[in-house]
């Protein structure tokens, strides 16, 4: 696919009209969107590329290939990297689109601390 004709189907947009994607042009955007939610969620925690490469049992040129959108792993490759990265990764694919982004594990809910059960009508 050549950029003339991205920008052909950028203009029909834009003007209204339906554009299709072609399957390549969604592939690379889903691989440069997971790329850019890993470097995101590991900048944020202050990570190098070789600390969730080693957590997720990757090589340092893996890490750095994904971040880069060259890639797309495995689904067990995905689930290793989240955990590597302490997330959740939400993965969201549509036709001509797809979101990529990494939110914080969700604490374990702690139940209420019961207070004793008190008689109120005031008899001993």
């Amino acid at each position: 696919m050549h950029h003339s004709t991205w920008r052909t189907r950028r203009v029909r947009q834009l003007a209204g009209e339906e554009a299709e994607y072609d399957q390549e042009y969604v592939d690379v955007r889903l691989a440069g969107d997971l790329g850019q939610a890993v470097y995101g969620r590991r900048i944020e925690l202050g990570l190098s590329q070789a600390e969730p490469a080693e957590r997720a049992g990757m090589t340092l040129p893996q890490v750095s290939r994904m971040e880069g959108g060259d890639t797309v792993p495995t689904l067990p490759l995905l689930r290793r990297l989240a955990k590597a990265l302490d997330g959740i990764l939400n993965l969201a694919i549509d036709e001509g689109d797809s979101r990529v982004t990494f939110t914080p594990p969700t604490p374990p809910e702690t139940e209420p601390s019961k207070a004793p059960d008190h008689d109120r009508s005031g008899a001993f």
